[in-house]
Protein backbone atom coordinates (compact mmCIF):
# COMPACT_ATOMS: atom_id res chain seq x y z
CA UNK A 1 0.00 0.00 0.00
CA UNK A 2 1.48 3.65 -0.68
CA UNK A 3 0.87 6.60 2.36
CA UNK A 4 2.62 9.79 2.93
CA UNK A 5 5.18 10.04 5.89
CA UNK A 6 7.71 12.96 6.98
CA UNK A 7 11.63 12.54 8.12
CA UNK A 8 12.19 14.30 10.90
CA UNK A 9 16.12 14.70 12.29
CA UNK A 10 16.58 12.43 8.96
CA UNK A 11 20.31 12.27 9.03
CA UNK A 12 21.56 10.01 5.76
CA UNK A 13 17.83 8.83 6.00
CA UNK A 14 17.75 5.44 7.38
CA UNK A 15 14.17 5.80 8.21
CA UNK A 16 13.44 6.80 4.65
CA UNK A 17 14.87 3.97 3.02
CA UNK A 18 13.13 1.72 5.40
CA UNK A 19 9.62 3.16 5.00
CA UNK A 20 10.09 3.55 1.03
CA UNK A 21 10.25 -0.31 0.95
CA UNK A 22 7.66 -0.29 2.29
CA UNK A 23 5.33 1.95 -0.15
CA UNK A 24 5.63 4.98 1.83
CA UNK A 25 6.18 8.20 0.31
CA UNK A 26 8.54 10.82 1.84
CA UNK A 27 6.59 14.85 2.03
CA UNK A 28 8.57 16.11 4.14
CA UNK A 29 12.19 15.82 5.96
CA UNK A 30 14.72 18.27 7.91
CA UNK A 31 18.01 18.04 9.15
CA UNK A 32 20.73 20.39 10.60
CA UNK A 33 23.59 18.71 10.28
CA UNK A 34 24.87 20.11 6.71
CA UNK A 35 27.18 17.30 5.44
CA UNK A 36 24.35 14.70 6.34
CA UNK A 37 21.98 16.86 4.58
CA UNK A 38 24.14 16.85 1.58
CA UNK A 39 24.44 12.97 1.70
CA UNK A 40 20.90 12.90 2.18
CA UNK A 41 20.22 15.32 -1.09
CA UNK A 42 22.72 13.36 -3.56
CA UNK A 43 20.67 9.98 -2.34
CA UNK A 44 17.19 11.08 -2.58
CA UNK A 45 17.63 14.14 -5.14
CA UNK A 46 16.36 16.99 -2.72
CA UNK A 47 17.85 18.48 0.38
CA UNK A 48 15.84 18.48 3.51
CA UNK A 49 14.47 21.62 5.13
CA UNK A 50 17.02 22.72 7.95
CA UNK A 51 16.43 23.64 11.84
CA UNK A 52 13.19 22.26 12.60
CA UNK A 53 12.74 24.75 15.39
CA UNK A 54 12.78 27.60 12.85
CA UNK A 55 9.80 25.82 10.89
CA UNK A 56 6.77 26.47 11.44
CA UNK A 57 4.23 24.01 11.53
CA UNK A 58 1.78 25.41 8.79
CA UNK A 59 4.88 24.80 6.55
CA UNK A 60 5.00 20.78 6.99
CA UNK A 61 2.80 19.05 4.50
CA UNK A 62 0.19 16.39 6.30
CA UNK A 63 1.29 13.34 6.11
CA UNK A 64 0.15 9.72 7.89
CA UNK A 65 3.27 8.77 9.59
CA UNK A 66 5.81 11.12 10.93
CA UNK A 67 9.36 9.51 11.54
CA UNK A 68 12.24 10.75 13.07
CA UNK A 69 15.23 9.36 15.07
CA UNK A 70 15.23 12.75 17.49
CA UNK A 71 18.44 13.47 19.64
CA UNK A 72 18.19 12.23 23.24
CA UNK A 73 18.02 15.75 24.76
CA UNK A 74 16.09 14.85 27.83
CA UNK A 75 13.62 17.44 29.26
CA UNK A 76 12.64 18.05 32.61
CA UNK A 77 10.34 15.61 34.73
CA UNK A 78 10.65 17.25 37.85
CA UNK A 79 7.29 18.75 39.60
CA UNK A 80 4.12 18.01 38.25
CA UNK A 81 4.14 19.91 34.81
CA UNK A 82 2.18 18.70 32.25
CA UNK A 83 2.14 18.05 28.50
CA UNK A 84 4.39 20.22 26.17
CA UNK A 85 6.19 22.34 29.42
CA UNK A 86 7.92 19.69 30.34
CA UNK A 87 9.62 19.24 26.82
CA UNK A 88 10.04 22.94 25.60
CA UNK A 89 13.43 24.14 24.69
CA UNK A 90 13.92 20.35 23.95
CA UNK A 91 13.79 18.36 20.28
CA UNK A 92 11.16 16.18 21.40
CA UNK A 93 9.20 19.40 22.08
CA UNK A 94 9.23 19.85 18.03
CA UNK A 95 7.71 16.38 17.09
CA UNK A 96 5.31 17.20 19.43
CA UNK A 97 4.29 20.40 17.92
CA UNK A 98 4.09 18.95 14.65
CA UNK A 99 2.01 15.86 15.80
CA UNK A 100 -0.38 18.85 17.49
CA UNK A 101 -1.18 20.61 14.67
CA UNK A 102 -1.29 17.84 11.71
CA UNK A 103 -2.61 14.72 13.89
CA UNK A 104 -0.70 12.10 12.03
CA UNK A 105 -2.22 8.60 11.71
CA UNK A 106 0.98 7.13 14.12
CA UNK A 107 4.45 8.29 15.29
CA UNK A 108 7.42 6.40 15.01
CA UNK A 109 10.40 7.12 17.11
CA UNK A 110 14.13 6.43 17.29
CA UNK A 111 16.43 7.06 20.04
CA UNK A 112 19.38 5.50 21.84
CA UNK A 113 19.08 2.73 24.57
CA UNK A 114 19.99 4.34 27.37
CA UNK A 115 17.22 7.17 27.03
CA UNK A 116 14.94 4.14 28.65
CA UNK A 117 17.57 4.38 31.87
CA UNK A 118 17.31 8.34 31.91
CA UNK A 119 16.24 9.72 35.32
CA UNK A 120 15.44 6.26 36.59
CA UNK A 121 12.75 6.12 33.62
CA UNK A 122 11.55 9.29 34.62
CA UNK A 123 12.24 10.64 30.90
CA UNK A 124 10.50 7.56 28.78
CA UNK A 125 7.60 7.90 30.87
CA UNK A 126 7.18 11.70 30.32
CA UNK A 127 7.41 10.91 26.74
CA UNK A 128 4.96 8.22 26.09
CA UNK A 129 2.50 9.92 28.60
CA UNK A 130 2.67 13.22 26.22
CA UNK A 131 1.94 11.13 23.30
CA UNK A 132 -1.19 9.27 25.21
CA UNK A 133 -2.38 12.53 26.20
CA UNK A 134 -2.03 13.77 22.34
CA UNK A 135 -4.36 11.06 21.74
CA UNK A 136 -1.39 7.83 20.79
CA UNK A 137 -1.74 4.61 21.91
CA UNK A 138 1.82 4.25 21.95
CA UNK A 139 4.35 1.12 22.86
CA UNK A 140 8.14 1.33 23.18
CA UNK A 141 10.31 -1.64 23.17
CA UNK A 142 14.41 -1.66 22.93
CA UNK A 143 15.52 -4.08 19.73
CA UNK A 144 18.89 -5.23 18.34
CA UNK A 145 19.37 -4.57 15.05
CA UNK A 146 21.27 -8.35 14.63
CA UNK A 147 17.38 -9.91 15.47
CA UNK A 148 16.23 -8.44 11.65
CA UNK A 149 18.86 -9.75 9.40
CA UNK A 150 21.93 -7.82 9.62
CA UNK A 151 25.09 -8.91 11.70
CA UNK A 152 25.38 -5.65 13.99
CA UNK A 153 24.74 -5.96 17.63
CA UNK A 154 22.98 -2.06 17.69
CA UNK A 155 20.18 -2.08 20.28
CA UNK A 156 17.66 1.38 19.48
CA UNK A 157 15.17 2.41 21.42
CA UNK A 158 12.08 2.44 19.30
CA UNK A 159 8.45 4.34 20.12
CA UNK A 160 5.92 4.13 18.21
CA UNK A 161 2.29 5.89 18.92
CA UNK A 162 -0.90 4.69 16.95
CA UNK A 163 -3.49 7.40 17.20
CA UNK A 164 -6.32 5.68 18.62
CA UNK A 165 -9.43 6.41 16.87
CA UNK A 166 -7.49 4.89 13.76
CA UNK A 167 -6.10 1.97 15.67
CA UNK A 168 -7.04 -1.28 13.84
CA UNK A 169 -6.16 -3.75 16.72
CA UNK A 170 -3.09 -3.68 18.84
CA UNK A 171 0.39 -2.85 17.91
CA UNK A 172 3.10 -5.20 18.61
CA UNK A 173 6.86 -5.12 17.94
CA UNK A 174 8.28 -7.70 15.29
CA UNK A 175 9.79 -10.58 17.09
CA UNK A 176 12.90 -11.42 16.05
CA UNK A 177 13.37 -13.16 13.06
CA UNK A 178 16.17 -15.33 14.50
CA UNK A 179 18.28 -16.70 11.09
CA UNK A 180 22.33 -16.96 11.28
CA UNK A 181 23.82 -14.16 9.61
CA UNK A 182 27.46 -13.62 9.66
CA UNK A 183 29.45 -10.74 9.75
CA UNK A 184 32.49 -12.08 6.97
CA UNK A 185 29.18 -12.13 4.30
CA UNK A 186 29.04 -8.75 4.71
CA UNK A 187 32.64 -8.01 3.82
CA UNK A 188 34.60 -6.62 1.23
CA UNK A 189 37.79 -8.55 0.04
CA UNK A 190 40.95 -7.65 2.31
CA UNK A 191 42.70 -6.31 -1.21
CA UNK A 192 39.67 -3.93 -1.35
CA UNK A 193 40.06 -2.80 2.48
CA UNK A 194 43.77 -2.73 2.63
CA UNK A 195 43.94 0.69 4.05
CA UNK A 196 42.18 -0.40 6.46
CA UNK A 197 44.70 -2.98 7.79
CA UNK A 198 46.24 -2.55 11.29
CA UNK A 199 49.56 -3.52 11.45
CA UNK A 200 51.00 -3.09 15.30
CA UNK A 201 53.62 -4.99 17.25
CA UNK A 202 51.04 -5.01 20.28
CA UNK A 203 48.46 -7.03 18.61
CA UNK A 204 47.01 -10.58 20.71
CA UNK A 205 45.04 -12.71 19.01
CA UNK A 206 43.11 -15.35 22.20
CA UNK A 207 41.49 -17.62 19.91
CA UNK A 208 40.69 -18.29 16.17
CA UNK A 209 38.05 -21.41 17.05
CA UNK A 210 35.28 -19.59 17.70
CA UNK A 211 32.56 -22.84 16.93
CA UNK A 212 31.55 -23.17 20.27
CA UNK A 213 31.19 -19.87 21.60
CA UNK A 214 29.13 -19.62 18.07
CA UNK A 215 26.58 -22.31 19.10
CA UNK A 216 26.20 -20.88 22.68
CA UNK A 217 25.65 -17.35 21.88
CA UNK A 218 24.69 -17.09 17.86
CA UNK A 219 24.21 -13.54 16.25
CA UNK A 220 26.55 -11.95 18.82
CA UNK A 221 30.33 -9.71 18.96
CA UNK A 222 32.99 -12.53 19.77
CA UNK A 223 36.22 -11.48 21.20
CA UNK A 224 39.04 -13.09 20.19
CA UNK A 225 41.98 -10.57 20.70
CA UNK A 226 43.00 -6.56 21.64
CA UNK A 227 45.03 -4.42 20.28
CA UNK A 228 47.37 -2.98 23.13
CA UNK A 229 45.22 -3.01 26.37
CA UNK A 230 41.82 -3.34 24.42
CA UNK A 231 40.31 -0.68 25.17
CA UNK A 232 37.38 1.17 23.09
CA UNK A 233 38.13 0.66 19.22
CA UNK A 234 41.20 -1.68 19.86
CA UNK A 235 39.49 -5.16 20.45
CA UNK A 236 39.27 -7.64 18.04
CA UNK A 237 36.51 -9.75 16.88
CA UNK A 238 36.08 -12.80 14.84
CA UNK A 239 34.11 -12.60 11.21
CA UNK A 240 32.28 -15.79 12.48
CA UNK A 241 30.41 -13.41 14.49
CA UNK A 242 28.75 -9.74 14.40
CA UNK A 243 30.17 -6.69 14.52
CA UNK A 244 30.24 -4.50 17.40
CA UNK A 245 27.91 -1.31 17.06
CA UNK A 246 29.27 1.35 14.89
CA UNK A 247 29.48 4.64 16.79
CA UNK A 248 29.74 8.25 15.09
CA UNK A 249 32.20 9.18 17.81
CA UNK A 250 35.09 7.41 19.91
CA UNK A 251 38.78 6.69 19.30
CA UNK A 252 41.61 3.66 19.47
CA UNK A 253 43.15 2.22 16.69
CA UNK A 254 39.68 0.55 15.12
CA UNK A 255 37.76 4.13 16.16
CA UNK A 256 34.16 3.98 15.09
CA UNK A 257 33.70 0.18 13.67
CA UNK A 258 35.93 -2.05 15.92
CA UNK A 259 38.71 -4.21 14.90
CA UNK A 260 38.29 -8.01 12.97
CA UNK A 261 40.46 -10.53 11.98
CA UNK A 262 40.40 -11.06 8.04
CA UNK A 263 42.09 -13.73 6.40
CA UNK A 264 44.78 -13.23 8.67
CA UNK A 265 45.13 -9.41 8.84
CA UNK A 266 43.38 -7.09 12.02
CA UNK A 267 41.79 -4.39 10.28
CA UNK A 268 38.63 -1.53 10.68
CA UNK A 269 35.39 -2.19 8.43
CA UNK A 270 35.81 0.13 5.45
CA UNK A 271 32.71 2.31 5.01
CA UNK A 272 31.30 0.29 2.36
CA UNK A 273 31.11 -2.21 4.94
CA UNK A 274 29.38 0.28 7.30
CA UNK A 275 26.67 0.99 4.41
CA UNK A 276 25.59 -2.99 4.51
CA UNK A 277 25.41 -3.00 8.33
CA UNK A 278 23.10 -0.20 8.22
CA UNK A 279 21.17 -1.84 5.68
CA UNK A 280 21.58 0.51 3.03
CA UNK A 281 21.40 -0.53 -0.66
CA UNK A 282 24.63 -1.22 -2.65
CA UNK A 283 23.54 1.71 -4.71
CA UNK A 284 23.51 4.22 -1.85
CA UNK A 285 26.15 6.84 -2.61
CA UNK A 286 28.55 7.56 0.66
CA UNK A 287 30.28 10.90 1.84
CA UNK A 288 33.26 10.59 0.08
CA UNK A 289 35.86 11.52 3.28
CA UNK A 290 35.67 8.66 5.92
CA UNK A 291 35.41 10.72 8.40
CA UNK A 292 31.99 11.83 7.61
CA UNK A 293 31.14 8.47 6.65
CA UNK A 294 31.82 6.66 9.43
CA UNK A 295 29.91 9.75 11.31
CA UNK A 296 27.01 9.57 9.65
CA UNK A 297 26.37 5.78 9.23
CA UNK A 298 27.19 5.94 13.24
CA UNK A 299 24.56 8.04 13.64
CA UNK A 300 21.86 6.27 11.38
CA UNK A 301 18.89 4.02 11.91
CA UNK A 302 19.18 0.20 10.05
CA UNK A 303 16.90 0.32 7.37
CA UNK A 304 16.18 -3.16 8.22
CA UNK A 305 14.67 -2.20 11.53
CA UNK A 306 12.76 0.15 10.61
CA UNK A 307 11.12 -1.42 7.38
CA UNK A 308 10.27 -4.50 10.39
CA UNK A 309 9.05 -1.98 12.51
CA UNK A 310 7.07 -0.34 9.92
CA UNK A 311 5.35 -3.04 8.68
CA UNK A 312 3.35 -3.74 11.83
CA UNK A 313 2.19 0.44 11.93
CA UNK A 314 1.01 -0.07 8.59
CA UNK A 315 -0.89 -3.55 9.86
CA UNK A 316 -2.43 -1.33 12.27
CA UNK A 317 -3.48 1.73 9.95
CA UNK A 318 -3.14 0.77 6.98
Amino acid sequence: MTFTFIDLFAGIGGFRLGMERLGGRCVFSSEIDKHAAATYERNFGHRPAGDITKIAAEEVPDHEVLCGGFPCQPFSVSGKQLGFEDARGTLFFEVMRIVSAKRPKAVFLENVANYVKHQGGKTLQRTVDMLEEAGYATKWDVLNASDYGVPQARKRLYIVGIRKDVAKGEFSFPPAEGRRVRLKDFLLKNGQAARWVINRDDISIDRTDVSELLERRPNRPIQIGRINKGGQGERIYSIEGHAITLSAHGGGAAAKTGAYLVDGKVRKLDPIECRRLMGFPEEYQIDPRPGQAYKQFGNAVVADVIEAVGRQIMARIG
